[in-house]
């Protein structure tokens, strides 16, 4: 039997590469959300804060993507703004901006007040470009944490290399003019086949003799560059 939350939640990656976003609050929240943003490389980051920035805020704004202003929130902070994070001690302060960005249609979340954000951060693991996120909805952080915590025993370094081999061989596979139906079940056979346990054994050389059995015979000896980097 299933218990529907009374807020559901639409799960979405979201590209914030090239785009503007607001951080209003440089305490440790705003910390923290500072740090997740710029691995995702956006345009720009404004910090605004009447309070003084920690020394690792100020060491961390010395990237030239992120500006840090020490006043107080201006609504045209929000012109152009692409994402905004409401990050104050100040209820009203966030609910004030959760607000306008309402009226502006501005991707708006608020720390430790889901039902005034439009959008919530879910906990994340990261494995090169494999990205798990999880969520309760709100319900209960402590049990996200728990949950983040055991898919990091499960999901190690091992399926960040498997991805990266993934993502240099589809192009050269694609490039050999095969059908779509042929690329797909070898796609299929190299994630079906023992590489990724090997990987995690740090087995390399049995890595590259499955790669050289699996793989056309055209991109065999490619296989050195596929995998060199790995140990």
């Amino acid at each position: 039997m299933l218990y529907p939350s009374s807020m559901t939640y639409y799960p979405i990656l979201l590209k914030v590469e090239n785009q503007k976003c607001l951080l209003i609050g440089a305490g440790e929240v705003g910390l923290r959300k500072l740090k997740s943003l710029l691995q995702c490389n956006p345009d720009e980051i404004r910090v605004v804060d009447t309070c003084d920035p920690s020394p690792e805020m100020l060491r961390i704004g010395e990237d030239p993507r992120v500006f840090i202003e020490k006043r107080a929130f201006d609504p045209s902070d929000l012109d152009e703004m692409f994402m905004v994070f409401a990050c104050t001690s100040n209820a009203g302060v966030n609910k004030m901006i959760a607000d306008l960005c309402l009226q502006k249609k501005i991707l708006c979340n608020i720390a430790d007040y889901p039902e005034g954000s439009n959008f919530i951060v879910p906990s994340v693991i990261r494995q090169g470009d494999l990205t798990l996120a999880v969520s309760t909805g709100g319900n209960s952080p402590a049990f996200t944490k728990k949950i983040r915590s055991d898919l990091q025993g499960i999901f190690g370094d091992h399926y960040a290399k498997f991805l990266t081999l993934m993502g240099r061989l589809r192009p050269m596979v694609l490039d050999l003019g095969e059908e779509t139906s042929q690329n797909t079940a070898l796609f299929r056979h190299l994630v079906a086949s023992p590489i990724l346990d090997e990987l995690e054994a740090g087995n390399l050389s049995r890595v590259n003799e499955l790669l050289a059995e699996i793989l056309p015979d055209e991109l065999v000896s490619h296989i050195p560059e596929l995998t060199d980097d790995f140990i």
